[in-house]
């Protein structure tokens, strides 16, 4: 084999890399290149991390040290099968030393580089944090029920579906998915939201479990850009009986088993099921709650009926026999009396004193 003769040291060799023999190639040849000292900005309150002029959601304090290294860490464009290592070591809680080394192949040569920075971290509020802590909102989320008030658990409800709502979101990468505020207000919760977005979801995870309806009502709060910006106010209804609610519908009387995007119940009646829709049960007369229950002594049973005492006149009146009865006669059996007569209950439809 012919030997070649580096022009630059005189070396004899067997190949030459870019006109030299390897050893001037790679005595210039700059691997990798990090600078000494790093600035990392990283919020106080959640944690994101400041690039690229926005803020992102990554990890721990020490992924984001090691993120901000490998974007500031630049290799040779010639490296191939390249294989990265950063070790970190915590200074103090600021300061961060990053050791970082590199194994490639370049021009068919393997090659290994090391070297090190200093990562400076600075903690401060990003730009959701200041809004979210400043009160920003882009939309109130308003939750009434129709024809009567909330329920404590229905309020409490509505805000944990909200809640878990924004923290999914905010996974996502939704930075304006928070509450910045929460109001009570006799009628019912305000929910001051900094997503309008998320906000329509919200009222959409409601509906879909609790039942009910939304309304938008945009309001023009100035301009940005040449832009109007406009609050979104949502008008939440969530449904008018829930589940233990009696009501009368044409006629027949319900007990509300469950409600949602279908209200569904069973006929005190007759034990027929009965399905139907918020919207078709509009109208309907709500006349007690299936809490409202007592027992009372089943005197008799016969072939279409049973004869109890009234809970509250002791008479003996005979009412129609339910499906499915199982009691005894003697025994105690929880009824209903409304006026529009006395039902017999079920006693798994008796809540339970907890």
């Amino acid at each position: 084999m012919n030997s070649i003769t580096c022009p630059k040291c005189g070396t004899e060799c067997d190949k030459l890399f870019d006109s030299v023999c390897r050893d001037c190639f790679f005595e210039t040849f700059k691997l990798i290149d990090l600078p000494l000292v790093l600035h990392v900005k990283i919020c106080s309150s959640c944690g994101a991390y400041f690039h690229r002029s926005r803020w992102e959601n990554i990890g721990n304090l020490e992924e984001v040290v090691l993120k901000a290294v490998e974007n500031a860490l630049f290799i040779h464009d010639e490296a191939g099968d390249v294989e990265l290592y950063l070790e970190p070591k915590e200074i103090t809680p600021y300061i961060y030393m990053v050791r970082a080394e590199v194994d490639a192949i370049v021009k068919g040569e393997p090659v290994h580089a090391e070297t090190a920075t200093e990562v400076r971290v600075q903690r401060i509020a990003c730009d959701m944090c200041s809004r979210e802590s400043g009160g920003y909102f882009e939309a109130i989320i308003q939750i009434r029920a129709a024809g009567r008030f909330p329920t404590e658990e229905e309020k409490r409800r509505c805000s944990a579906i909200a809640r878990e709502a924004m923290e999914s979101m905010k996974k996502k990468g939704d930075r304006l998915a928070f509450i910045s505020d929460y109001q009570e207000q006799k009628e019912g919760i305000d929910l001051y939201m900094g997503s309008m977005n998320a906000s329509r979801q919200v009222c959409r995870m409601i509906i879909s479990e609790l039942g009910g309806s939304f309304a938008e009502s945009p309001t023009l709060v100035g301009m940005k850009d040449g832009k109007n910006l406009y609050r979104i106010t949502f008008a939440m209804r969530l449904p008018e009986f829930r589940p233990g609610d009696v009501i009368r519908f044409r006629g027949r009387i319900i007990q509300i088993r469950s409600s949602g995007k279908k209200v569904n119940g069973i006929s005190l009646e007759d034990g027929s099921r009965f399905l139907s829709t918020p919207e078709e049960l509009k109208g309907a007369e709500k006349i007690a709650n299936i809490g409202d229950a007592v027992l009372t002594v089943l005197v008799s049973i016969e072939e279409n009926a049973i004869l109890v005492l009234d809970p509250e006149t002791y008479e003996t009146v005979a009412i129609k026999k339910p499906m499915f009865f199982n009691a005894e006669a003697g025994s105690e059996i929880p009824v209903l009396k409304t006026e529009y007569g006395i039902f017999a209950l079920a006693h798994t439809d008796i809540p339970q004193e907890k």
